[in-house]
């Protein structure tokens, strides 16, 4: 705030001795005024450029609907026909029900593709041509199941020569082309988003050019009524650019990690919670057919014993769950990562409040909790004299349950668990140490262990790799650090050394 007083006060005294050259200011005064024009042209050139790339990115949005709204379309049309076929091989209740819910969802999405496709007559054409077949696929679909004598048998015989299996792919094929004549739209669309994207940075690059020429000249015109000044224009300068190096640091810091909680919501709230939820969804889809066919299996070795081979029995029984189990397993897993950065990304994001803590209270909370755990593995505490500190409770308190979690997860088998907690005030700091008789950490694995997802040692234990990156992270948003001290097989000390009172500010980048 100092410098930017010291620089009002220099360019005001400036502009006052710039009142002893009119020529020179009626030059200034030009400069400027052709700076202006220039600027309001190219605002409003931006503005304009600005609403041609929103419509262009309406277009591109307008596309990918219809995309996805056929791909749903061919999705619930295979569904349907998935269904008619399991109920041509097991004549139950719950495939015709599977194959009329599919119906009707695929009616509905013919609807939405036509309200989308208003605007494309070739499309529209096309979309006329679908309704044929899927009408007669209806039909036909509906015929498969209506339990006349002979029909069905005589489907089931033979799914080659079945019409609709050909009006299925029919279908598939018809799709398969109105999503390739939408593929061709956007990419039109999206070349002329880029076409308007280049205009837009070519506009921006001939503006600045435009600014730094006139920058230039006018400066060159003010130096000569300058000369006074100069001395403390130096001094001005240093301090000017000592604030920017200052807001550059704060301000790059803030875009960091800006950018790292906006990709990690990103990555969990599209890349992968929404296939994740497909995955889970379709297993269970894949578990019920499994079952199904097991029964199905079940009943054809009764009545007709020694019709399914020995390989077949083998994948139905055991090779399918096993296959299924592990992509539960994968699934629950991926689960846990997600739940897990969603949980970092919301503790940075959330307001941190200073307020006066009583340490050793607080470890004889977190001890408490973990009582039982410690009893279980005849784990002995010991708590030293701990001083007070001003930070927020919460984070604090996530720090050391994590830490002192950490050292009754990974004691030395055989050897009974020892964990002590002491403090220390070292160079205006509080530092915080938790030291356990554990199975230790390797040099080379320090500072991995404080990287997301990454561990060390034996993997015997419970844990996504994220406790000590969590920890690593809310230390930095206290002003602090967190070190360690270890080696194998001789345990492992975590250092947490935080400001005795932590202000908003005081955060680490």
């Amino acid at each position: 705030m100092r410098a930017m007083g010291i620089a009002c006060a220099m360019q005001a005294s400036s502009l006052s001795s710039l009142g002893r050259d009119d020529r020179t200011n009626r030059q200034i005064s030009l400069l400027l005024a052709i700076g202006f024009v220039g600027l309001a042209g190219a605002t409003g050139t931006a503005y304009l450029v600005q609403r041609v790339s929103e419509g262009n990115s309406q277009l591109v949005a307008h596309t990918l609907n219809v995309q996805a709204a056929l791909a749903a379309f061919n999705s619930a049309n295979e569904r349907a026909e998935t269904a008619r076929r399991g109920y041509l091989l097991a004549a139950r209740d719950e495939f015709k029900a599977r194959m009329a819910e599919a119906q009707q969802q695929r009616e509905g999405l013919l609807g939405r593709i036509e309200e989308l496709t208003r605007d494309n007559p070739r499309q529209q054409e096309r979309l006329h041509d679908l309704r044929q077949i899927v009408a007669e696929l209806d039909a036909l679909q509906d015929q498969s199941v209506t339990g006349i004598v002979g029909v069905r048998e005589a489907l089931a015989t033979d799914f080659g020569t079945d019409r609709a299996v050909v009006l299925t792919r029919a279908v598939r094929d018809k799709i398969r082309e109105m999503i390739m004549a939408e593929q061709d739209l956007l990419v039109q669309r999206q070349d002329q988003q880029a076409t308007t994207i280049f205009r837009f940075n070519l506009l921006l690059v001939l503006t600045a050019l435009l600014v730094v020429a006139l920058s230039a000249t006018t400066l060159t015109l003010i130096r000569r009524n300058l000369a006074d000044l100069r001395a403390s224009r130096g001094e001005l300068r240093q301090l000017n650019d000592e604030l920017e190096d200052l807001v550059d640091l704060r301000t790059e810091a803030l875009r960091r990690a800006n950018a790292e909680i906006q990709r990690f919501a990103y990555i969990v709230s599209h890349d992968l919670r929404a296939p994740l939820v497909n995955i889970m969804g379709f297993t269970a889809e894949l578990e019920t057919a499994r079952e199904a066919i097991h029964r199905f299996a079940a009943r054809l070795e009764i009545d007709h014993p020694g019709t399914i081979d020995k390989d077949t029995r083998l994948a139905i029984e055991e090779d399918l769950p096993e296959a299924i189990g592990f992509i539960r397993s994968s699934t629950r897993k991926m689960d846990r990562l997600i739940n897990s950065i969603l949980k970092l990304s919301r503790e940075g994001r959330r307001t941190l409040t200073p307020e006066p803590i009583d340490l050793a209270a607080m470890v004889r909370g977190i001890l408490d909790t973990v009582r039982h755990r410690a009893d279980e593995t005849g784990t002995s505490f010991s708590v030293g004299p701990l001083p007070a500190v001003v930070t927020d409770r919460l984070a604090l308190e996530q720090i050391l349950s994590n830490l002192i979690e950490n050292a009754l997860k990974y004691l030395e088998p055989g050897r009974p668990g020892e964990i002590h907690v002491t403090g220390a005030e070292l160079a205006g700091r509080t530092v915080v140490s938790v030291r356990d008789n554990g199975r230790g950490i390797a040099a080379k694995d320090h500072e991995r262990v404080f990287e997301l997802f990454r561990r060390s040692g034996a993997q015997d234990q419970p844990g996504e790799g994220i406790g000590l990156a969590h920890v690593r992270a809310l230390a930095h948003r206290l002003g602090g650090t967190v070190t360690v001290e270890s080696a194998l097989g001789e345990g492992s000390t975590f250092h947490l050394s935080l400001p005795h009172v932590w202000q908003p500010g005081d955060s680490h980048a």
